[in-house]
Formats: C-alpha cells, structure tokens, sequence
C-alpha cells in the first residue's frame, strides 16, 4: 500500500527541518498569500455555483410570475403536496442518535438545494428532447442516464456546499440527515413548478378542497414526494461514509449516487406502466392504483434505508456502552 509520505519524512527523525523539502506548512508571507489565495478560490467557486443556481430559479420562478410565490392558494396546495415528504425528513432527522444538528446547517442545506435543482430542471429540459424520438425505450435511458443521476448530484451539492465542510458534520449518520433535508427542498421547488403548470389560477380557492385543483396535482406531487427524500438520504448517508474514509471518498460518494439514482430513474420507469396495469386488471382508479405503487416502492426503499440508518443506530449506542464499561473500572480503581 502506497505510503501518505515522502521516503524522506517517513525516515527522517523529528528534529530534522525538512520544509519545503518533504513537508510543508504556513511560515512566510508567501505560504500566507498561498492560504489566503486558495481559500477565496475555492469560497468564490461555492459563490459562483450558488449564484448562478440563483439566476436559473429566478427565470423559472419568473416564467410563471414572481406574485405566485405569495398567493395563499398555491401556499396550501404547495404545504398539502409537501407533508409526506416532510414526515419522512423529520423521522430521519429524529433517528440521528448522535449529537443533534444545528438549525442554521439545516436551513442552509434546505434554501441550497432549492437553488442547485435548478440545475435539474435546465439540463432535463435541454436534453430531453434527444431521447423522445426514441420512444419509450428512449424515455428510460433518459430516466437512468439523466435524470436519475442529475438530479441525486445536485441534491448531494446542496449538502457538499456547505453543511459536509462544517465542522458540526462529524458523524456519518449526519450525511443522511442533510440528504434527506436535501430531497425535502427539492421536492418543494419541484412540487412548485408542477402545481404553477398545472393550476388554473383562476378556479383555485384556499382549503382542503384545493387538493382536487389541476386533476388533484397536489395529491399526486405528495405522492411522488418522499422518493426524493428517500434517494438523496441514500446518497447523503455513503456522503457521511465518505468524509470519514478519505481515502476511499471517491468510490464511496460514487457508490452513493449510483444507488440512488438507480431507485430513482427505476422508480420513474415503473411508476406509468405498473399504475396503468394495476388499475385495469384491478379495475381501480388511476389514482388509487398510483397510491399503491407509491406505498410497496416507496415502503420497500424506505425500509432499507430505515434499516441501515438503525443499524448505525445500533452500532453507535454498542460502541458507547462500551466506552462506558471500560472507564467505569478505572473510575472505580481511582475511587478507591
């Protein structure tokens, strides 16, 4: 195995000075311009990522009108079709047995990954149209090579922004906490998207009974809703893996993102045919055959994912009783 140092390092005693010859650190004003010069590369980098997802939502949001953002009606649509979604964030947030995760890194996580679906939504639209000639067949690879994969990366960079290079990120069950805010905030910009389209302004009153408005849009973008809390928590959880075996980071972040962008784009191919088959053969509505889909694919994904959440869980409270059992006899001996 290659070793993390110089021949020279590794042999060398420590009173040997061996700056800039096979180590390094801060000492000129040089090294200093160095630091200061890398830092404001890397934060205009993050600032330029951030602002440009900006530019993307506010051309989106203002092809439908910036007023829709403070309509009541569409305010109880959007709340009504994120809720599963939201009950599915907390209780992965809630299964966090470490320390608790601080609000300002959840609410920075949340606003970003509006921002960086942005993304999604753009290069969905701009590469959709070479894979429609093509058929259904066309629609899947579509599914599996686009959006499944562009939409969980853009969902990890939320988190990878911000929240993974904070100190307070400091265990792996934490990367599945943000994934899952992360998929909540997507899902709220996408779920936005889909009601304006689909909305007619018009006809909509505030009130349970908007539920119906637009073919009953809201019902089904709850529906759809907690996969991508599910993906990106996937994602996010080998994210948290990742920044703990740095030198491994790639392949894990890779498998990751694999992972959940195959749930994803499978979940996107099955849900039309399995909805239209179930409802004929079973002679039920549309959307009473989508609620079914929605539960077995979701229940079954969602499982794993609880499963290996717990399984930290689990891992974490053996290892502090641990840690426990053995300082207790050298308290006693002490006391003693």
């Amino acid at each position: 195995m290659p070793s993390d140092e110089d021949p020279i390092a590794s042999r060398a005693d420590d009173d040997r000075d061996l700056y800039d010859v096979a180590t390094w650190e801060e000492r000129t004003s040089l090294d200093g311009l160095s630091v200061a010069l890398y830092w404001l590369l890397t934060r205009s980098a993050k600032a330029g990522v951030v602002l440009v997802a900006f530019v993307g939502l506010l051309a989106i949001l203002g092809s439908f009108g910036l007023g829709l953002l403070f309509d009541p009606a569409i305010a109880v649509l959007l709340g009504l079709s994120v809720i599963p979604a939201l009950g599915l964030a907390a209780y992965v947030y809630v299964s966090d047995v470490t320390t608790g995760e601080p609000l300002s890194l959840l609410v920075a996580t949340f606003l970003l990954s509006i921002l960086t679906a942005t993304f999604a939504a753009i290069l969905n639209s701009v590469l959709q149209p070479y894979f429609r000639p093509l058929g259904f067949l066309g629609i899947v690879v579509f599914f599996f090579v686009v959006v499944g994969p562009i939409e969980e990366s853009v969902k990890l960079l939320a988190v990878r922004l911000y929240a993974y290079t904070d100190a307070r990120f400091d265990a792996v069950i934490d990367g599945a906490v943000y994934g899952a805010i992360a998929g909540l905030g997507f899902v709220v910009i996408e779920n936005f998207v889909y009601i304006a389209q689909n909305v007619d302004m018009a006809e909509l009153t505030v009130g349970i009974a908007a539920l119906g408005a637009g073919d009953g849009i809201a019902a089904l973008r709850a529906l759809a809703g907690p996969g991508h809390v599910v993906y990106s928590a996937f994602a996010g959880y080998y994210l948290g893996l990742a920044k703990f075996n740095p030198g491994n980071r790639g392949p894990i972040i890779v498998k990751g993102l694999v992972l959940a962008a195959a749930i994803h784009a499978l979940y996107n191919t099955l849900v039309g045919p399995v909805t239209g088959v179930a409802a004929g053969l079973f002679g039920l509505p549309q959307v009473l055959a989508l609620f079914g889909f929605v539960i077995v694919f979701q229940g079954a994904f969602g499982y794993v994912l609880l499963r290996k959440i717990w399984r930290y869980r689990d891992a974490y409270l053996d290892t502090r009783d641990a840690v426990g059992a053995d300082v207790e006899p050298e308290l006693d001996e002490f006391e003693q």
